[in-house]
């Protein structure tokens, strides 16, 4: 059997938007992925469906597996012909034993590819607002393991020469070694007042840093008890953190934000909070589901041309009507001869993305927005078509018959309460750890009290943001304290909401 081959894949220092186009696509193609501690698992998303997936990671005081079994287990798996990818935080080849897992490979004559992905060396200084070189402050920079090989007979650290030969120092790996490091350091020449700065969870919601001197940042690390994972950074640039502190200074750094979005449409809220410094705490409250039988869908559809406006009030409607209009052999020149209408813009892009441009979007983006659109459209006598999902409110049908059309309601998906395991998110909110509730429609408010059992004081001490004025109107009468409501109801929206909340003082960090 051909051997297959090995890609030692860079994953980056846990901002999963920080891993390469190349590394995703080394995902895409894997047979088989053996990745470390410490990687965000939504990176595993990119991966084709029942890739084979080994953890292999390693912390300070346990090894799921060691070094020379983890080398062996890339040899036997490319042996059977396929394709692995070794991911790995950081670069492999940046203090990562990416050198010596390509070593293994070559002995054995496996073909294998490097991938480089960014180090933390560099990147966790940057999320703490430190370049590791300023054209006024440091045009050097030397990057240095913080706990070397024990088996070594000595050091191979020239501390001497490091001490006062290189501008700005990185330590990787170093915080269980910081009074050595320092100690080190300062009996090399290094002045005591020179600038340090320890940084925990770098690139993630959790990142924590500590600045001090050569002289008390030990003390500062025990008083807060500071553990790894962290980088070191040491030299002048570090000052330049008061000026350029650009990541965890956001008003939603650090904010657990409980995600209820459906599960297949939960990623994009997260990864909008996740970029505002947010941690997402995904709890779908609930589930998309197909209709159980589709004649009056496919019946609407096969006699479209009947209609003169066929209306979308969500991405999830337009994905559910297309799929089915595939599935009856048609496509989007059906369509001919009738105006489309979005109510917002996330749908408008559902419809884009399949080659179609609404012939009409209200500037708000709710029923009432879209009626005040339509009175001077001359829908009279029109007949409308509105592929909706099964617990649609009866707003928008009402209020097109007042203006004098016919309307026809067709469901083309149902939302369900989820029951799936939400366990974490559960005990979280019950135990007062989540800041704020994110509600995207009154789906996800009435699901989410009848997971708690319909007791809203639950989670009356949270932050509870809406997406609009009607899903905020659910909220109310379910009996829940609205803080935020979005002015423009959309996805990014709503995050916009959150930070003017936090950044105007009315809940304190």
């Amino acid at each position: 059997m051909k051997a297959g081959k090995v890609y030692l894949v860079g994953a980056g220092p846990g901002d999963i938007g920080l891993i390469t186009v190349k590394g995703l696509a080394c995902l895409g193609k894997a047979d088989v992925i053996i990745y470390d501690h410490l990687l965000d698992e939504r990176l595993m998303e990119s991966a084709r469906p029942g890739v084979e997936r080994i953890y292999v990671g390693k912390t300070a005081s346990h090894h799921v597996k060691k070094q020379h079994e983890i080398n062996q287990l890339l040899v036997e798996k490319a042996k059977e012909g396929k394709t692995v990818v070794r991911l790995k935080g950081g670069d492999p080849f940046v203090l990562g034993r990416g050198g010596e897992e390509a070593e293994a490979l070559v002995q054995v004559h496996i073909p294998f590819e490097v991938v480089p992905g960014i180090s933390s060396a560099i990147a966790v200084p940057a999320y703490a607002g430190i370049p590791v070189t300023h054209r006024r402050l440091s045009s050097s920079l030397t990057i240095i393991t913080g706990h070397e090989d024990p088996t070594k007979d000595s050091s191979s650290i020239a501390w001497e020469k490091l001490a006062t030969g290189v501008d700005t120092l990185v330590f990787l790996m170093g915080v269980g070694n910081l009074p050595k490091i320092v100690s080190q350091l300062l009996k090399s020449g290094r002045a005591s007042s020179t600038p340090i700065a320890l940084i925990k969870d770098g690139t993630g919601p959790r990142q924590k840093t500590i600045v001090g001197t050569l002289a008390d940042i030990v003390a500062k690390a025990e008083s807060s008890s500071f553990s790894p994972p962290a980088v070191i950074v040491v030299g002048e640039v570090v000052k330049m953190r008061g000026k350029l502190r650009w990541f965890d200074n956001q008003p939603l750094f650090g904010k657990r934000v409980l995600v209820t979005r459906a599960r297949t449409q939960a990623s994009s809220l997260s990864y909008l909070l996740l970029e505002h410094g947010a941690q997402p705490i995904e709890m779908p409250a609930i589930e998309i589901k197909a209709i159980p039988s589709t004649g009056e869908l496919d019946h609407a559809i096969l006699d479209l041309e009947s209609y003169q406006w066929l209306v979308f009030t969500s991405a999830n409607g337009v994905e559910s009507f297309f799929e089915r209009l595939y599935k009856l052999n048609r496509d989007t020149r059906w369509l001919k001869g009738i105006k489309i209408g979005a109510i917002g813009p996330a749908t408008a892009r559902a419809l884009e993305a399949r080659g179609l441009r609404p012939d009409y979007t209200p500037q708000v983006y709710t029923s009432q927005g879209f009626l005040a659109g339509l009175k001077s459209r001359n829908i009279t006598g029109c007949r409308f078509l509105l592929p909706r999902a099964d617990i649609a409110t009866r707003e928008l049908v009402d209020g097109i018959t007042r203006l004098g059309a016919e309307v026809d309601e067709v469901t083309v998906y149902r939302t369900v309460p989820t029951t799936e395991a939400i366990s974490r998110g559960k005990q979280m909110l019950l135990a007062d750890e989540i800041d704020i509730i994110t509600f995207t429609s009154s789906s996800t408010v009435t699901n989410l009290l009848a997971l708690l059992g319909g007791k809203p004081g639950a989670i009356e001490r949270t932050v509870v943001a809406c997406i609009g004025p009607v899903t905020a109107a659910t909220a109310a009468k379910a009996g829940l304290k609205v803080d935020i409501v979005a002015r423009d109801h959309t996805i990014p929206g709503l995050v916009e909401a959150m930070e003017l909340y936090f950044q105007s003082g009315r809940k304190g960090d």
